[in-house]
């Protein structure tokens, strides 16, 4: 196995584990499943906040992985990186445990490594 397709197969593996998967937490969010609707208001975010979060976690997934559009992907990958970010600083500052504040930034590392992996298509091309 080439050196590229080992690449090609590690990006798709950490994108439909990280970025993809984010389709599961958008639908969540977006329908106001109990769980998450604990958590946003255990964090002291208004109830709305769910629905915004639901709506860019779709779209994140969606961009992430169609062909074409190296900029959106760049806002998407972006996106992510605030999301998971501030999901384990919530955490962190309502004093949640340590394997609470963990789960975002294991989902971080898999979005990087999606971010680090991506082919030249799905990059933006630099001057």
């Amino acid at each position: 196995m080439t050196k590229e397709r080992m690449k090609n197969i590690a990006y798709w593996v950490t994108t439909i584990l990280g970025p993809a998967s984010f389709v599961i937490g958008g639908y969540l969010h977006l329908v106001h499943s109990d769980q998450v609707m604990g958590t946003i208001l255990h964090l002291g975010y208004p109830a709305y906040f769910a629905t915004l979060l639901g709506i860019g976690k779709l779209c994140g997934a969606i961009i992430t992985v169609i062909p074409r559009f190296p900029r959106l992907k760049e806002w998407a990958y972006a996106g992510f990186f605030i999301d998971l970010t501030s999901a384990a600083a919530s955490s962190a500052f309502s004093g949640e445990s340590l394997g609470v504040i963990a789960q975002p930034l294991l989902y971080f590392v898999l979005v990087m490594a999606s971010w680090a992996l991506r082919p030249p298509s799905r990059k933006l091309k630099s001057n």
